[in-house]
């Protein structure tokens, strides 16, 4: 145990300075992701304004909350991509990777955790610039707020597992742009990224259940703006352990027919 604890602890400070070494980059990178959550949130604002002042249970200054807690849950959410598994393989730096007594999952764990750490620092001015601007209704409680703190880093640890998972399948096949576009797009439709999903229609929200995208970007955000029960805001991290242990027992399982099939190649 504290061997990875020591493995952790160094991975992370390796990416914390690394990342400080590029703010700017890093910042407009944040920047440019906002133009999205914007979009939506101009768009659902003026939807909410033509009905009267609220729609599906949101004020205009209940989006802004969502959109604006939506640009820090999505940054949350960016891990390692399933399409960098080809570079990953082509120039031979898994072959490093396997050469290391510590499972590769975890380097992908601890640095996005680190620069996590940096990000969280980018976002606050950013924030306050926004919430400026759209003047969002957001008054969590102590327990949505603690239950926030734990969602967003539960649900770094849910989407890396199920990329990680699907990074492998290249593993056996190198044509996999179509099967991770069909991931990505139901990811949109059934995480609350596009919409709320208390705007979607009834089967769409039961549907939503029985996936791990609610539980990784949906779910933080409506625990945080106070659009749960004391109750679901258990059972929603329940969900989140859950899919952890699953994805941890599937990709060690995977994992081990994949890397039978790896041959090194490049440096």
């Amino acid at each position: 145990m504290k061997r990875y604890f020591d493995y952790y602890r160094s991975a992370m400070k390796l990416s914390v300075l690394e990342q400080w070494q590029y703010p700017v980059a890093n910042y407009f990178y944040m920047v440019g992701m906002i133009a999205e959550p914007v979009i939506y949130l101009v768009v659902w604002s003026a939807v909410a304004n033509q009905q009267g002042g609220m729609v599906g249970g949101y004020t205009p200054g209940a989006f802004a909350a969502y959109y604006i807690v939506w640009t820090l849950v999505r940054n949350m959410n960016i891990t390692f991509t399933p399409y960098g598994w080809e570079h990953r393989i082509r120039n031979g730096r898994l072959s490093t990777s396997l050469m290391r007594p510590i499972h590769p999952l975890n380097w992908d764990i601890a640095y996005f955790m680190g620069w996590k750490v940096v990000v969280i620092f980018l976002w606050l001015p950013l924030a306050f610039g926004l919430s400026l601007v759209f003047k969002p209704e957001l008054n969590p409680t102590l327990l949505e707020g603690v239950v926030f703190f734990f969602a967003i880093w539960l649900a770094f640890l849910v989407r890396t597992l199920m990329l990680f998972l699907l990074g492998m399948v290249t593993f056996w096949t190198t044509r996999v742009s179509a099967l991770f576009e069909l991931f990505f797009a139901a990811e949109l439709i059934l995480s609350g990224r596009l919409v709320p999903l208390a705007l979607m229609p009834v089967w769409v929200q039961e549907l939503a259940w029985f996936f791990p995208f609610r539980w990784t970007f949906g779910f933080p955000i409506e625990a945080l703006i106070g659009q749960m029960s004391t109750g679901d805001l258990f059972i929603g991290l329940g969900m989140q352990l859950v899919w952890i242990l699953f994805g941890v027992l599937v990709v060690n399982i995977v994992w081990k027919f994949a890397v039978r099939r790896f041959s090194a190649v490049g440096g």
